[in-house]
């Protein structure tokens, strides 16, 4: 039977399946669904099978009706396919058939008998799987589908216009550049397929590849470890060395560009980002958190950040190199408000650009910044449990931040959008670095982008200053800003909107400003006379002594140590202001005598302290000791005399009692006469004290 041929050998076991492969006949493939086989509508008409139409007009009309084509497997597979020998045509899976067609092809052994053949999925969940996969497809082929169901309906509005079918598909086919049985082959696909269903039947189909390329598990792990490192090997590479162990080992592997579509399939983009581009790229893979300012007001927040300027200065040292500078700007309005600059980025040139604020605009309630050594130093952030830099001590003075009230933030590390005021360097680089004052001066962001001109002049410091200043007034005032609070206008405009309506705003106090002009530092004080040493100086001031091995807190111009210093105690409190004790020369005569009116004056205080005390002399002291020890004597005296037997003893005791004095009841003691009690003992002791140490 030339049915029986199409359809293949008997598919039951080893044999059927050995019978199908010697035919050439192709077995199912899908999943859940093996020990099926495809027919066309021919051969399902010459079968003759239980329930089916022995006529192929008829079995054309029962799949459309039916809608096989909108069928699918468990697994979503398709139930149709093209048909690949010689006059095409569309092929079904025996498992479409009725339950009494399957059994007589299973009587007949043309299939093997499998509970899976009945598991066709209804028509509503067919359709949402077809549309499912559809929408997964690449672009290019749903937009080749649309493109074909353009030019169904092209034919389908001649038809409407009287043409004929035939004649139709030749207008459409010329006028398109496409051949007729190309668009006979799309009427064919829609078949059965209602009208709103038509786009994923006309998507460009493609045949799968066969089974997945075998690989030792080893030398699997071995590439794909070689490839997803830091250092983005390349995929040919990561072949090469596998070819050289596969080849050791007398293995076999697949073909590099077959690895490499397994890999790229096997391997989530995540962990591709991550072994490859690092934790920040990880990162970076999700959306930046979206902020927003209106809950703030001008100078509620700041953020401070350093920048490099790519611009060759001279100092006034003589010194050549590109400047630093310390900026802070307010976070509502993103206008910069205050600024200094320097070699490089110290503590005090932070110092210096926060004092600047203060006088100028007042004091913010929280400053952003990150825990570079400028912003994490004592001096600035000294207090703070999360400054995560140099070694936070519980006693640590308080620094500017803590010292004013400003809630200190850190922001994360290498991280720019956590710090509004990295975007305004972006801006300086390119209306500052490359201004035409600075040309020649301009060292370009990086070796490889030097200008021709590099190093033909440096800018004296001086000159850049002004520069810096003129342009950074005409940044805030530049209009068209997009941002939250400026609206269009400048940032300017979206500060002093915010002032004027009342935002509010501390404003520095002369004490609150000399916390901001000295930095802080925690010493312990002599413990004889003092004073206070630090930084290779001694400080000290009249009162001192009461401070005498307390641990101060000390602030100071770091630029001028040589001038007075404060000091403060524990809790806080100022105590006075402490001048420097300098060195002098060992025949320095004026020294000496300032020192030793110093030094007298301070001997005329004490001796004036201590009268002020009236204290007693020492024979005074001593007269009063005495008559203490007779009153303490007197009053315990013995009241209980222990009895004494007479005999030998007895009588040698009275004999000797004649020669005793009353009073010495110790010789009485001793002559067996009395029994002194504890406390006598003690008092005769002490007033005896130095005769016992000569007899001892």
């Amino acid at each position: 039977m030339k049915a029986v041929a199409a359809c293949g050998a008997p598919m039951g076991g080893e044999r059927g399946a050995a019978a199908a492969a010697g035919a050439g006949v192709e077995l199912s493939g899908l999943s859940g669904l093996s020990g099926g086989c495809w027919l066309s509508a021919k051969e399902i008409a010459d079968f003759a099978l239980p329930g089916m139409p022995g006529e192929k007009r008829k079995v054309a009309e029962l799949i459309a009706l039916e809608r096989w084509a909108l069928r699918t497997g468990p697994a979503g597979e398709r139930l149709n396919r093209k048909r690949a020998a010689k006059g095409g045509g569309w092929e079904w899976h025996s498992s479409l058939l009725p339950e009494a067609a399957r059994l007589e092809l299973v009587r007949r052994g043309l299939i093997a008998a499998a509970p899976t053949l009945m598991a066709v999925v209804p028509l509503e969940e067919a359709k949402g799987a077809i549309w499912a996969a559809f929408e997964r497809l690449p672009k290019a082929r749903t937009d080749e589908a649309r493109r074909r169901l353009a030019v169904i309906q092209a034919v389908e509005a001649a038809q409407a216009a009287g043409a004929t079918k035939t004649r139709a598909i030749a207008e459409v086919a010329a006028d398109r550049g496409i051949s007729a049985a190309t668009i006979n082959g799309w009427f064919s696909r829609l078949s059965g397929v209602p009208r709103c269903d038509r786009l994923p039947h006309l998507a460009p189909e493609t045949r799968g590849g066969g089974r997945a390329a075998d690989i030792d598990p080893e030398l699997w792990d071995i590439y794909r470890s070689d490839w997803l490192r830091f250092e983005k090997p390349t995929f040919a590479a990561c072949y090469f060395r596998l070819a050289r162990v596969a080849k050791a080992r007398g293995m076999r592997i697949p073909s590099a560009k077959t690895l490499q579509r397994k890999l790229e399939r096997e391997t989530p983009p995540e962990v591709v980002i991550a072994r490859r581009e690092g934790r920040e790229a990880v990162s970076q893979m999700m959306p930046a958190q979206i902020r927003t300012v209106a809950h703030l007001h001008a100078m509620h927040t700041v953020n401070i950040d350093g920048h490099v300027w790519d611009v060759r200065v001279q100092f006034p040292d003589g010194d050549v190199g590109r400047p630093v500078m310390v900026g802070i700007q307010d976070v509502f309005s993103r206008k910069l408000l205050a600024w200094r600059v320097d070699k490089s980025e110290t503590a005090l040139l932070t110092r210096l650009a926060f004092a600047d604020l203060f006088r100028d605009f007042g004091i913010p309630r929280a400053c952003v910044m990150d825990n570079g050594r400028a912003f994490a130093s004592k001096w600035i952030s000294g207090g703070t449990k999360t400054r995560y830099r140099f070694k936070v001590r519980e006693d640590e003075p308080a620094g500017l931040m803590l010292s004013l009230g400003i809630e200190n933030r850190f922001a994360t590390p290498y991280h720019g959008q956590a710090k509004p005021v990295e975007r305004t360097w972006k801006d300086f680089c390119e209306y500052i670095a490359r201004h035409p004052a600075l040309s020649g001066a301009y060292t370009g962001n990086s070796v490889a982008n030097k200008p021709e001109n590099y190093g033909a002049r440096a800018v004296p410091l001086a000159e850049f200053e002004a520069l810096l200043a003129t342009e950074i007034a005409a940044m805030n005032a530049k209009g068209g800003r997009r941002t939250e609070t400026a609206g269009g206008g400048s940032f300017d405009d979206a500060f002093n909107r915010s002032i004027a309506a009342g935002a509010p705003v501390g404003r520095a106090t002369d004490e609150q400003m000399r916390l901001a002009l000295l930095a802080a530092d925690r010493v312990r004080a002599d413990r004889k006379t003092g004073a206070v040493t630090f930084a290779g100086n001694r400080y000290w001031a009249e009162g001192m002594s009461a401070h005498a091995g307390a641990l101060l807190t000390i602030r100071f111009d770091p630029a001028r140590l040589h001038d007075a210093i404060f000091a403060y105690d524990s809790k806080d409190r100022l105590i006075g202001k402490l001048d420097v004790w300098e060195a002098s020369g060992f025949d320095d005569m004026a020294a000496a005598k300032r020192t030793a009116k110093m030094m007298g004056d301070h001997r005329r205080k004490v001796r004036a302290a201590i009268e002020s005390e009236q204290l007693m002399e020492a024979d005074a002291v001593a007269r009063q000791l005495a008559a203490i020890d007779a009153e303490i004597a007197q009053a315990e005296t013995p009241k209980v005399v222990r009895p004494v037997r007479a005999g030998r003893a007895g009588r040698a005791g009275r004999a000797a009692a004649a020669t005793v004095p009353a009073d010495d009841f110790m010789g009485r003691f001793s002559a067996g006469l009395t029994y002194p009690s504890e406390a006598a003992l003690d008092g005769w002791e002490d007033r005896n004290s130095k005769r016992l140490r000569l007899v001892e």
